[in-house]
């Protein structure tokens, strides 16, 4: 807990620096659906049809439920700002070619396709309160736009993490609807960084109950079931057993979306397994793990290799 909080110092004087932070501002069982086009010859009744409906917006890789059809591999972080993650320090081109080949690494070692991701830091812990004291930084969805859609149009998924400091998940949420409402993108919390009235960041680790993570996946839910949009992924960050308080309280049974444990414990690989076994313990039923790698904080870096011989195999994996 203390080597990640002192990594959390890094990050947020950096954050503040970089964006601004002072001003106001394993393996679980899946159902994945199919369904065929039947094709026919044309006829004279043909011309006066009314066009057909448009096809069912897929995910990246084709098809519309995430899990276990494919795995995924993200850079993490947040564009423009190189100390908050690898999906930083290069532009959204640059980005989408260096998770490319990262997945294209791990495919060598999994026997479902593995899809590029980037995970986006969309607000960001601030050491400064900002407007309202919230101890944090919303990126206006348009300066984020950019990089989802060409993250699209390249087939990489995309999940927009959430640090809301001593605001509440839901309401930075709805705050990206628009971005939420493409098929390619999901959500993800990191209770880390969600403070009680009387926390500030680097004095205590956040956490949050599971009152709020399920309005958040019941609002999320009712996005996807409104747009016709495929299954989203649905990722909850942990390292420390009291950041998901109650945590078999959490709802993971929505067919709208994929619930993954991402497990960010870092340091030597004894303590990185150490954490991922803990968190494992008492798991709740339909939830999917995920394993995060640091470039800089972990001593070595799991080789894609190594990470695929974690059990159970993660299914999310990311960068930092």
């Amino acid at each position: 807990m203390r080597f990640r909080l002192m990594g959390a110092a890094i990050v947020c004087v950096l954050a503040g620096l970089l964006l601004g932070a002072s001003a106001p501002g394993g393996s679980s069982t899946g159902a994945s659906p199919s369904g065929q086009v039947v094709a026919r010859a044309p006829d004279a009744a043909d011309a006066e049809a009314p066009e057909p409906a448009s096809a069912a917006p897929e995910l990246p890789g084709g098809g519309r439920t995430v899990f276990p059809k494919r795995r995924m591999v993200a850079l993490y972080g947040s564009p423009g700002a190189p100390a908050l993650g690898p999906l930083g320090r290069q532009g959204v081109d640059e980005s989408i070619a260096r998770v490319r080949a990262l997945a294209a690494d791990y495919q060598r070692f999994s026997a479902e396709p593995v899809i590029p991701a980037f995970e986006i830091i969309a607000t960001v812990a601030s050491a400064e309160p900002g407007e309202g004291s919230n101890y944090t930084n919303m990126i206006d969805p348009e300066e984020l736009r950019p990089w989802v859609e060409a993250a699209g149009r390249a087939g990489v998924y995309v999940t927009l993490d959430l640090q809301p400091g001593r605001m509440d998940f839901l309401s930075q949420a709805r705050r990206y609807a628009d971005l939420l409402a493409q098929p390619h993108v999901g959500l993800a919390l990191d209770p880390e960084w969600r403070l009680r009235p009387d926390q500030v960041h680097l004095t205590q680790i956040g956490s949050v109950g599971a009152d709020e993570i399920n309005r958040t996946s019941d609002w999320l839910a009712g996005l996807v079931r409104e747009r016709g949009l495929p299954q989203k992924l649905f990722v909850l960050h942990q390292f420390d057993p009291d950041m998901l308080a109650h945590r078999e309280r959490i709802v993971t049974g929505r067919p709208d979306l994929q619930v993954v444990l991402h497990a960010d414990g870092h340091g030597e690989p004894g303590v990185k397994l150490e954490t991922w076994r803990r968190l494992l313990a008492d798991l709740p039923a339909g939830v999917w793990m995920g394993w995060k790698n640091f470039y800089t904080e972990d001593s070595p870096t799991f080789s894609p290799e190594a990470t695929m011989a974690v059990r159970p195999t993660p299914w999310f994996i990311s960068y930092q």
